[in-house]
């Protein structure tokens, strides 16, 4: 343990860290043993033990980017690169997740490579499908970019010297799905299913925590733009969308991800402190923290209208919540590098 204890940023960290990393293997290696399983209830648990064991991993991925856990940045990258293979994230490089989602919290914007939205408009078969599929609740834009991802590099979108780097990440995930395909074909079908409400997650708590621009400059670090290290309109213009305020141990479900004002406020302040953050910075009447009612509301009956949404809206996100006006905007995941 001491040796554990130098390493981590937080001197507290060591538990938290076991306890999370215990909770990624049990669930996701659990949830495909069960998903392998006869019956309907034990691979319906599994489905969900899956996709949350998943989910956490993003979110643990989210914090090793911002060398939240160790003190250096080459231990971080280490366990986030491991925890990418378990998201699926790991057709693009770490590096480039990392500098993403670096660029949007120092730009103050959305910076993107891939503007999946004239790509659709100038698909209109593809387009139609997207439309149908979400209207389903299918994230068939978050589908979308993650196929980008996994051949960016034959693309001018991505870089061309990782092409042996994706084909070798693509025979390793196949060869594996292939494997365990020989073990249950059921498990696998239900995988996907299991990824699947892993992307609506993480894209439905994407979805009201913001109200930047959507700027298509990633590959550009020189871009002007106008609120570029502002940290009054950072925190005016992002929100806190806490699943309880009543029972914050439920917030643990997103690895306390939903309290994002806190977590812009102290970028290096690790999932387990941002409560206690939240509530001296801001206190428990914050009025910039919506409550999961109004997202749910609104993300029901907006759910079309986001796909070719380019901001947040230019109103203020818990009034529009309130009325179910909030239209939710898609496609910007810190795990599709692009």
């Amino acid at each position: 343990m001491p040796n554990i204890t130098q390493h981590l940023r937080h001197s507290d960290g060591v538990w938290p860290l076991t306890l999370v990393l215990a909770y990624i293997l049990t669930t996701y290696i659990g949830g495909w043993l069960l998903m392998g399983q006869t019956g309907f209830i034990l691979p319906a648990i599994g489905v969900l033990a899956c996709a949350h064991g998943m989910v956490i991993a993003a979110y643990l991925v989210h914090d090793c980017a911002h060398n939240a856990i160790f003190k250096k940045t080459e231990h971080n990258t280490r366990l986030g690169k491991l925890l990418n293979w378990i998201t699926g994230g790991s057709y693009g490089t770490y590096e480039d997740l990392r500098y993403k989602h670096m660029r949007h919290h120092v730009d103050n914007a959305d910076p993107i490579s891939f503007d999946y939205r004239a790509w659709l408009k100038a698909h209109p078969r593809t387009e139609k499908l997207v439309f149908a599929l979400e209207w389903c609740y299918i994230p068939a834009v978050d589908i979308l970019m993650h196929a980008v991802l996994m051949m960016a590099p034959f693309t001018r979108i991505g870089t061309s010297s990782l092409k042996k780097r994706l084909l070798g990440v693509l025979l390793t995930r196949v060869a594996l799905l292939v494997a365990l395909a020989m073990w249950s074909v059921k498990a696998v079908a239900l995988y996907a299913l299991a990824y699947m409400l892993m992307l609506m997650v993480l894209r439905f708590f994407d979805a009201y925590q913001h109200n930047y621009e959507i700027v298509v400059n990633l590959n550009d670090p020189n871009a002007e733009l106008p609120h570029k290290g502002d940290k009054a309109y950072e925190q005016d213009n992002t929100y806190s969308n806490l699943i309880s305020r009543r029972w914050p141990v439920l917030n643990l479900l997103v690895l306390n991800f939903c309290y994002h004002n806190a977590h812009h406020a102290k970028p290096t302040m690790p999932w387990y402190k941002l409560p206690a953050l939240h509530n001296e910075l801001f206190g428990s009447p914050y009025n910039r923290t919506v409550g999961l009612k109004g997202q749910i509301k609104s993300y029901h009956r907006n759910r079309i209208d986001g796909i070719y949404a380019e901001t947040y809206g230019q109103v203020e996100v818990p009034e529009a919540l309130s009325d179910g006006k909030a239209v939710p905007v898609y496609g910007l995941s810190f795990l599709t590098a692009f």
